[in-house]
């Protein structure tokens, strides 16, 4: 079949990889336009842009789906588009432009976590399992039959960028199967069972951490919330970040107070306090939180306010 790939972060790319090393022609990947980066504010191309380029695809930049870029898609009589994780919607008329309509690899198990950041949602809500999903395109937000989809444990310990990178790697093929059971007639889709769930884009104050809450819940939301956009508290009025957290079976300590044990860095929690790994003080780069600790003048210190 003839595809017309979108896509933009990094973890479209073994999608990606995958079609193009298959049996169908990729005549075309759709991405946003260059973004920039750094402290120098360079204008640099999106992963998915330079893995079409390593290719050899031709390449469509946009932001938006709109009227022009649906004329330059529709002129190159695609069969089947196929979406993962470009980062704007598909609206008619270009969602039924392709012969087979769009299909998108989605990183839940649907129809929980519907949304732009299913994933970080997951780890935030604690779920032990999620998954990737293929299902077809159609108007409301990730309601589409479903193709087919796998589960993953999530491990301990892992966040939501070891989980979106390991989802990639599940997902790849996964799509495409679906993509060669489409081209040979053989695909069946079903409707989703069940409750659906929302995953909306992550805000700043989904990282930041109350520290009176359950400590289990908080290495949830710390997961959930890392890397981006990072979990968060204050410490003498700057904000203070918890780049990495795990559980600690000592006993309990004021929420908020740091305290060193031995050689570990415990803050207390409304449970069980957790133990501070790595962290980022305003100003500063990330660090060893026992480093932290031993370069206070504070006795005392409190976290959270």
């Amino acid at each position: 079949m003839r595809l017309v790939f979108a896509g933009t972060p990094a973890v479209a790319v073994p999608s990606l990889r995958a079609l193009a090393s298959g049996p169908h022609d990729v005549v075309a990947v759709v991405t946003r336009t260059d973004a920039p980066l750094g402290r120098k504010r360079v204008l640099t191309p999106s992963p998915v842009a330079k893995a079409a380029d390593e290719l050899g695809l031709p390449v469509v930049k946009t932001d938006r789906l709109d009227a022009d870029a649906t004329a330059r898609i529709a002129a190159l009589e695609p069969e089947l588009g196929v979406i993962v994780a470009y980062g704007g919607l598909v609206r008619e008329p270009l969602l039924s432009t392709p012969a087979h309509g769009w299909i998108n690899l989605h990183f839940s198990l649907l129809p929980r976590w519907r949304g732009a950041a299913p994933v970080q949602r997951a780890l935030m809500a604690g779920d032990p399992v999620t998954g990737a999903s293929v299902f077809q395109l159609v108007a409301a937000l990730d309601a589409g039959d479903v193709f087919a989809e796998e589960r993953y444990e999530v491990p301990t310990g892992a966040t939501s960028a070891d989980v979106l990178d390991a989802l990639a790697e599940i997902g790849a093929p996964l799509l495409a199967r679906v993509v060669d059971t489409i081209a040979d007639g053989t695909a069946v889709a079903v409707p989703q069972v069940g409750e659906p769930t929302l995953a909306p884009k992550l805000t700043l104050d989904d990282g930041a951490l109350d520290l009176t809450r359950d400590a289990a819940a908080l290495l949830h939301q710390i997961a959930g919330v890392t890397p981006e956009p990072g979990a968060h508290t204050l410490f003498e009025g700057a904000r203070f970040k918890v780049l990495r957290a795990s559980a600690s079976d000592a006993s309990p300590i004021p929420p908020g107070r740091v305290v060193a044990s031995g050689k570990e860095v415990l803050v207390g929690t409304g449970t069980a306090p957790l133990r501070l790994d790595s962290v980022q003080p305003a100003g500063k780069g990330a660090m060893n939180a026992g480093d932290w600790l031993r370069g206070l003048r504070v006795d005392q210190p409190v976290l959270g306010a």
